[in-house]
């Protein structure tokens, strides 16, 4: 049986678990998001942030109290995009809490080290809670969003 609290087993386990994680969450936010609904919010708001720097810019008095009158709605939908883009956070915390407490916390308390950085070697050895979050990083939302076409934009 593989010992995953040892090198470089523990070092591939939370690599693939941090994958695994930023996969799930990944796919649960595009289930619970509209994506065309954000888009087209998203265009709005894009419209109203032209219009506003170039009343900004040429002075343009009419064009200012248009801004300043789809000011609220505006801040309406980001409000609007901001939740849906939160959704997926209050889904997932309290699994992940429990991920992380009843799983990786007792099975890494006492391993000391599970990954050293590659290419730099020993000195920059890193514990399963730094090296989780580094691993989160890499397969953020930001990647797997473009990897398997989770964006807000078309498919």
């Amino acid at each position: 049986m593989l010992d995953l609290t040892v090198i470089p087993y523990s070092t591939f386990f939370i690599l693939l678990l941090s994958f695994l994680v930023s996969l799930v969450t990944s796919l649960t936010n595009r289930l619970f998001t509209n994506r065309e609904q954000m888009k087209a919010w998203s265009q709005e708001v894009a419209a109203w942030r032209a219009d506003s720097l170039k009343a900004a810019r040429t002075g343009d008095k009419k064009l200012m109290a248009k801004v300043k009158k789809q000011q609220k709605h505006v801040m309406q939908l980001q409000s609007k995009m901001s939740w849906q883009q939160t959704k997926t956070s209050f889904i997932w915390t309290i699994p992940l809490l429990l991920l992380w407490w009843l799983f990786l916390i007792p099975l890494y308390a006492n391993a000391g080290f599970v990954a050293y950085l590659p290419g730099i070697g020993s000195e920059w050895s890193l514990n399963y809670a730094l090296w989780y979050l580094f691993c989160s990083m890499l397969f953020g939302p930001a990647l797997l969003t473009r990897l398997f076409g989770l964006g807000m934009g078309g498919d």
